[in-house]
């Protein structure tokens, strides 16, 4: 049986070429994390464009303050879980810490992402010195979203959450590294916690779709841990989260204000940038 021919074809599979029409049409792109079933239904119900499979998991989810004890077997388990309940979304799926240190064990985390737990395409936080993992995975046409900003699997190097790329060397570093993951085959670069003029200046430059999280109202599309919008995580927030939940009588209409207030360019507001 042909599964991918007997979809309601009223609600098409989002696609790369569909991310790259909403890119040139300046259709805002929509994106939330995932981590189960359930909410996978909800989300794909919501009509999200893209659902990201996040690393995230570790502290939303598991309880650490940061993402670094996350394996590979539960990114699978976990992918596995939501690739049972999307239907329309664009599938992501998180390559966690150390699960990249060469071109070919990248590749074979990448196939395990893909044949077990079926994602669309894998993100790795990328700097300089992944542009070559990039490139390699591109190579074997495996769909790779970047990771440019502030990358949690560093935050023991970098001295914690902090936004990137306020100071002007910083910013250019930031724009070379992106332009970089492009020419070496990235087809989705993700920024998260920049200044939004540096989101603005880097969505213009690429040609790929930029999607991102605290970088501002001028990306392509925008991504919020599904948690925190909903107002399900305790404590302290990011300061580019919104709670959608407030006005709203369930999560399915929570995430359907989501999915309309980036459309409509609602979110982010000012309040929520750097």
């Amino acid at each position: 049986m042909y599964t991918h021919l007997q979809r309601d074809a009223t609600r098409p599979p989002v696609t790369l070429s569909t991310l790259a029409r909403m890119k040139a049409d300046g259709e805002k792109i929509a994106s939330l994390t995932c981590y189960d079933a359930s909410f996978a239904v909800l989300l794909d119900a919501a009509d999200v464009d893209v659902v990201l499979v996040g690393d995230s998991l570790g502290m939303v989810i598991q309880g650490h303050s940061t993402t670094v004890p996350v394996t590979m077997d539960q990114m699978v388990y976990h992918c596995a879980c939501v690739a049972r309940g999307v239907h329309r979304p664009f599938l992501i799926g998180d390559l966690p810490f150390m699960s990249y240190p060469s071109r070919e064990v990248a590749l074979e985390h990448s196939v395990r992402l893909m044949q077990e737990g079926g994602v669309q395409m894998v993100k790795l936080e990328s700097g300089g010195k992944q542009t070559d993992i990039v490139e390699f995975l591109a190579g074997h046409d495996i769909a790779v979203c970047a990771h440019v900003g502030l990358k949690p699997q560093s935050v023991h190097k970098t001295g914690g959450f902090r936004v990137q790329g306020r100071e002007r060397e910083t910013a250019a570093r930031l724009l070379e590294e992106a332009r970089q993951l492009e020419s070496a085959g990235a087809d989705i670069v993700l920024l998260e916690c920049i200044p939004a003029s540096l989101g603005k200046t880097i969505s213009a430059e690429l040609h790929v779709p930029v999607i991102g999280i605290g970088a501002g109202p001028d990306t392509d599309g925008q991504i919020l841990v599904t948690y925190d919008m909903l107002d399900i995580t305790t404590g302290r927030k990011p300061r580019f989260v919104r709670n959608f939940m407030e006005g709203a009588g369930d999560n399915l209409e929570a995430l359907k204000r989501y999915v309309r207030a980036v459309k409509q360019r609602e979110y982010p507001a000012p309040e929520h940038c750097f």
